[in-house]
């Protein structure tokens, strides 16, 4: 797996065999495993389920975004690039690492309601894919920072 320590955002392929860039694709996988556990899981009580399907949708719709991007190139043309990718990653974790701790603390609640074992499950899927998806777009951002800051 190469580095793009280089300063220089990859293109095509190349965004397959890079890292940070070949976070893209757990990104996808755990950000969207949110996106449908949250969906599925029935809202008993206040909770903050609007916020965490806020930040999963966004985050999907943007990485998918960003991610056409680089495959087609269009990151080659400026060098605000690399700030954007920095900048979007950092929120990006920032986000999820809300919206996780958010999830966890209703999960806890639901521990003891017995009539709802089925979405006290999900529940703790969602909040374990949440912390895994902000795991990996913290490690995009910290690379993309190295490869900002040596650009």
């Amino acid at each position: 797996m190469a580095t793009t320590s280089s300063g220089s955002l990859p293109s095509g392929c190349g965004v397959f065999t890079t890292v940070p860039d070949v976070f893209f694709i757990p990104e996808f996988v755990f950000g969207g495993l949110v996106w449908i556990l949250v969906a599925s899981t029935r809202v008993l009580m206040d909770n903050p389920q609007g916020w965490v399907m806020f930040v999963s949708v966004f985050c999907f719709f943007f990485t998918t975004l960003l991610f056409l991007l680089y495959v087609s190139g269009v990151n080659q043309k400026s060098s605000v690039w690399l700030t954007l990718d920095v900048a979007y990653h950092a929120l990006a974790a920032f986000f999820y690492l809300s919206a996780s701790v958010a999830l966890a603390n209703v999960t806890i609640r639901l521990q003891n309601d017995s009539v709802n074992f089925k979405s006290y499950q999900e529940d703790i899927a969602a909040v374990v894919m949440s912390y895994v998806a902000t795991l990996f777009y913290a490690l995009h951002a910290v690379f993309s920072a190295k490869r900002w800051k040596s650009s």
